[in-house]
């Protein structure tokens, strides 16, 4: 779901409510999490992480993402890591947090993987009534009058799903795939243990603080989008069109995009709910062809916080500024790609984290 639905959402909500009584292998570079779902600061305070020959990180990364715990009265879950240099952040990257519309990306590559088989399945074209775009409280592109009149098909489902995070498009694709346990299983496949879809939009976004449905940590979904976007968890067309549709997001242009330098590449999926939620995840690519994961997952206290973009693009920045150097500790090059770099044999080892 997207911040500027996330009010409108939170009364379809109640109102549905009171009709129906309604892995392994991720470097341990982050502070411990006190608890899934805690409100202070990790118990031992925040640290940046370490690179792949286990160095320290200076510490000024964390003295900042925990200013902006403070600054913005959230907690902030952040996991990313320049998959080239190994250079690695992290913060409360074990910790719970509301999933939000960041799965829809996974959905996505759970079709393409296991129903798109030929490329036969995305020219399906899938009829829907209005009753399903309502009840799913988004849907800006499911909603036209042309396509609820002609359906649509599976990839427009999956281009609305990601680049406009379409709730009902969605749902559909849930539909098809069997239920939200089946983007569950899908995550399990790739040795992601922690990350789990258990509802429905717009259901999914209540994202209570002691609720561990629909949730993922910064570590699990960083790994799991580097694995498909940069690993061979999708054969080589489906994962290009994965990437398309992210290089493409609409979404996300105040948070991840707003903060990272203008030449950076960036692919991403946003997601936004109750409690001041707000997420954005993806691959960017610096101005040198480095690959970068990152992962940013905030939340807060109060069911009716409003998501704050800035917090999410201040964190990019720290992150740019930490992550965009070379081993030597320049600045990346500055050249701008037209297009993602092809993924080396070493940025593949990377996704695998």
């Amino acid at each position: 779901m997207d911040t500027s639905r996330v009010r409108r959402t939170r009364r379809t909500l109640l109102t549905a409510g009171a009709a129906a009584a309604l892995a392994a292998g991720l470097p341990s570079t982050a502070v411990a999490a006190t608890a899934r779902h805690g409100d202070g600061p990790p118990a031992d305070g925040p640290r940046g992480g370490a690179g792949r020959d286990g160095t320290p990180r200076p510490d000024g990364i964390s003295r900042g993402l925990a200013a902006l715990e403070r600054t913005y009265s959230a907690r902030l879950g952040v996991f990313a890591r320049n998959t080239r240099t190994g250079r690695t952040v992290s913060h409360r990257a074990g910790e719970l947090f509301p999933m939000c519309s960041v799965f829809k990306t996974l959905a996505v590559a759970a079709v393409l993987r296991d129903l798109d088989r030929r490329g036969e399945f995305l020219t399906r074209r899938i009829h829907y009534t209005e009753k399903d775009t309502e009840e799913s409280g988004y849907a800006v592109i499911t909603g036209r009058q042309e396509n609820l009149a002609n359906g649509m098909t599976v990839a427009g489902l999956c281009d609305a799903a990601i680049r406009y995070s379409d709730n009902a498009a969605a749902n559909l694709l849930l539909r098809e795939l069997g239920g939200p346990s089946a983007v569950t299983r899908f995550c399990r496949s790739l040795g992601d243990g922690v990350t789990r879809l258990d509802r429905w939009e717009p259901r999914l976004n209540s994202a209570e603080p002691w609720r561990v449905e629909d949730t993922t940590s910064p570590r699990h979904i960083a790994r799991t989008y580097s694995r498909l976007v940069l690993g061979d968890a999708l054969s080589r067309p489906d994962r290009q069109r994965l990437t398309g549709w992210l290089l493409n997001n609409t979404t996300g242009k105040e948070r991840l995009r707003a903060g990272l330098p203008g030449d950076w590449t960036l692919a991403d999926k946003t997601g936004a709910g109750e409690y001041g939620t707000n997420n954005d995840v993806g691959i960017a690519w610096t101005p040198d062809g480095s690959p970068v994961v990152l992962a940013v997952l905030t939340t807060r206290r109060h069911p009716d916080a409003a998501p704050d973009n800035q917090l999410v693009a201040r964190t990019a920045e720290l992150l740019a500024d930490e992550l965009g150097r070379t081993p030597r500790g320049g600045l990346a090059a500055r050249r701008s790609p037209k297009s993602p770099p092809r993924p080396s044999a070493s940025d593949a080892e990377g996704a695998r984290m």
